[in-house]
């Protein structure tokens, strides 16, 4: 897609010398067509414009997009309360002049601008020109464009972010930390009186118990989970769904298990089921995000679709892959239940920074993330081994062998391929093909399988519904 039009009239009314920068041909990491806009525009350090509002009126932020955007120091240092304008005020905006985002060119349409401090470092400035294409300017003419401007220290660099991240200590002292930190609690011995999480729920305890008895049948799984009517009727709901396509009326538990989802898959189903109830969806969540049953729901089914086309002899065990989709933003709940107020900052955190991975916000702001709190958590509950991995290492793209490693690498590629189709958090992000190689999975069939299961989305979006009431 060439330069916009209104983009480059207006360069040429500035009298602004730029170039187009060219796109690298090739990729020793990411297959050419994987490599998203947002993460090209992290990679090469490009400029990005977001718009921000509140009583007073808008302002646009240039901010380097290899970098993390912070809402809250950039409303101190301009004395506002700045909040994102919302995707449906900027439609029209984009539409009308035939843009897929907005170009990073400083006091557009008159607004009040800030800048940040780092583009102004760099001799070459790459902006984002509101196409695929990226726009180089001189560093002395970039200043002349900004002038007039606020410039300030409004990002941290996400490189340094991550570097943090992958030398960090013990996950319980990091937590501990975020508590002291974050509470005006007395910390206590025990991090779970601390933290004053539910214990884990009866029901769940019974199939995890269940689940390590060699003689277990399906009456005995019957049994547990009709113990508890909201837990049966999901799972009845879930099997006589036309998504697995039952024939005949599904009746019972019993019926649920032997005719249609197997023995296996309601363990864990109902096992996810059970956890996921214990922790209220949060009512102050990411504008515009995918709702947190959805995002469950559509998780499991990529899994499930990606172990089926995975060779059989080299296919992880499919209840718990299916089980660690269905779990795998746990952390997200746990998160709002016990950080309440750095709950909202991270969301709107979140919301400023659409082309970076959510948990660098959490880390940003808490010092943990909600992998870490929730691997935690499933491992003082006694959760397999398989499911605690899968949480804990599911945003590494490079993870080091570890026993159970695959879950983590299913979960990666399932949240990646449905964030190129708009489902999940965070941007749109490529998938090394380490990760399928590894795996033993081939790209395209990968691709096939996430592609079922969004032909499938009608009965999905049901499922998750149900979930949600």
């Amino acid at each position: 897609m060439p330069v916009p039009t209104s983009v480059s009239q207006l360069l040429e009314k500035q009298n602004v010398s730029y170039s187009v920068a060219l796109r690298p041909d090739d990729s020793n990491v990411y297959s050419i067509s994987d490599l998203p806009h947002e993460q090209h525009l992290r990679e090469v350090g490009a400029a990005r414009s977001l718009l921000l509002q509140d009583g007073e009126g808008r302002v646009q932020v240039i901010a380097s997009a290899d970098g993390l955007f912070d809402i809250h120091e950039a409303n101190q240092l301009l004395g506002r309360d700045l909040q994102p304008t919302c995707n449906d005020e900027l439609k029209g905006f984009l539409d009308k002049h035939q843009l897929t985002s907005v170009p990073a060119l400083p006091k557009l349409g008159g607004l009040p601008t800030l800048v940040d401090q780092r583009l102004l470092d760099k001799q070459l400035v790459l902006l984002d020109s509101g196409a695929d294409e990226l726009l180089e300017i001189h560093q002395e003419d970039f200043a002349l464009m900004v002038s007039g401007a606020i410039v300030g220290d409004i990002t941290v660099s996400l490189d340094s972010l991550e570097q943090k991240l992958k030398t960090r200590g013990p996950d319980e002292e990091e937590l501990l930390a975020a508590v002291k930190t974050f509470t005006a609690k007395r910390i206590k011995q025990r991090l779970e009186e601390t933290l004053e999480l539910p214990p884990l729920p009866e029901t769940a305890q019974r199939i995890i118990n269940l689940r390590v008895d060699p003689n277990a049948d399906v009456g005995d799984l019957a049994n547990i989970v009709e113990v508890d009517p909201s837990l049966a009727a999901q799972v009845v709901s879930w099997a006589s769904s036309p998504y697995y396509s039952a024939p005949g009326k599904i009746r019972s538990i019993h019926d649920a298990i032997v005719r249609v989802l197997g023995f296996d898959m309601v363990l864990n189903l109902a096992l996810g089921l059970a956890l996921g109830k214990t922790m209220s969806i949060p009512k102050d969540g990411v504008h515009g995000a995918t709702s947190y049953w959805k995002q469950a729901v559509y998780t499991a089914a990529t899994v499930e679709g990606l172990v089926r086309v995975i060779p059989r002899e080299h296919r992880p065990g499919f209840g718990m892959a299916y089980l660690s989709g269905l779990l795998h933003n746990f952390g997200w709940l746990v998160l709002a239940e016990v950080f309440p107020p750095q709950f909202n900052r991270i969301c709107r955190c979140m919301e400023v920074n659409t082309h970076m991975p959510p948990h660098l916000a959490e880390f940003y702001i808490l010092g943990v993330t909600r992998e870490q709190i929730a691997s935690w958590l499933m491992q003082l509950w006694g959760m397999p081994d398989e499911v605690i991995i899968a949480l804990r290492h599911q945003n590494n793209s490079s993870p080091a062998e570890v026993e159970h490693g695959e879950y983590a690498k299913l979960v990666l590629i399932a949240q990646r391929l449905l964030q190129q189709h708009g489902i999940g958090q965070g941007p749109r992000q490529g998938i090394p093909d380490a990760l399928f190689r590894e795996l033993q999975l081939d790209r395209d069939r990968a691709q096939q399988a996430v592609e079922a299961v969004l032909e499938s989305s009608e009965e999905l979006d049901n499922i998750a519904q149900q979930l949600q009431a």
